[in-house]
């Protein structure tokens, strides 16, 4: 629901934004904070007992002393926000709780789409010729380019980081590769939906990505069907 809402309100303040002549970097600004405040109130109001880590905001200690922490990015694909006509930005809203998620969202708002852990979305069936691995529009990761040649993967390239995972939800790719640099927020909710909707989804040696760690930074992240993990780390190990 939040990521919905928060969504719905990042379109109505990008299209007001444009139409009263916003430069990018201000409409960016403006979806960053507008969405962190919608969001961090929100919950406070609703689960004042919890923690929230936000991109947006100051790390709370809190968060290591309590159970439930609210890991958020209120605009991932904020560059994909301040352009006209883009669609690959995303809000990330995720609930971790002890040592495993509780719930999580990814809302496409351009796109009208939001995909969470309950009901947790059904994958398409595999029916093309080749995989095909989504990788940043921007900075692709060198790692990515090794696991494309290892699997004859067709690129594509997309801004957020909820927007590339959630290509392999809609059956619109197959792996996601990524290296190089990311924090918790990049990660938590899309993590949390694939891996409900049965995908695989670890760091780029295999190990399980741990979330509420003291330290935000968590730079690769591989999510993928199920069928292509093994040879997708095969790639990456001997790279």
């Amino acid at each position: 629901r939040l990521a919905t809402q928060a969504g719905e309100r990042l379109v109505e303040l990008r299209a007001k934004m444009w139409a009263a002549g916003a430069i990018s970097w201000e409409v960016m600004d403006g979806g960053d904070m507008a969405s962190h405040h919608f969001l961090t109130g929100e919950l406070a109001g609703a689960r004042p007992d919890d923690a929230v880590l936000s991109e947006e905001g100051v790390d709370d200690p809190r968060r290591f002393d309590v159970d439930r922490v609210w890991i958020i990015d209120p605009l991932d694909g904020t560059r994909e926000f301040g352009e006209h006509g883009r669609l690959d930005w995303a809000v990330h809203v995720a609930l971790w709780e002890g040592d495993r998620f509780a719930a999580g969202a990814v809302s496409l708002p351009a796109l009208g789409r939001t995909f969470a852990t309950d009901p947790a979305p059904v994958v398409p069936q595999f029916t093309h010729d080749r995989p095909r691995l989504v990788t940043s529009r921007s900075r692709p990761p060198h790692i990515a380019g090794i696991v494309a040649r290892a699997l004859d993967a067709e690129p594509v390239h997309l801004g957020s980081a909820g927007a590339k995972a959630m290509a392999i939800i809609m059956g619109d790719a197959d792996i996601y590769v990524h290296a190089g640099g990311q924090y918790q927020w990049d990660s938590a909710a899309p993590a949390a939906v694939a891996l409900a909707a049965g995908l695989f989804v670890s760091r780029i040696d295999g190990s399980p990505i741990v979330y509420n760690d003291p330290d935000v930074w968590l730079p690769d992240f591989v999510v993928c069907r199920p069928e292509l993990a093994e040879q997708a780390l095969a790639a990456i190990a001997a790279a």
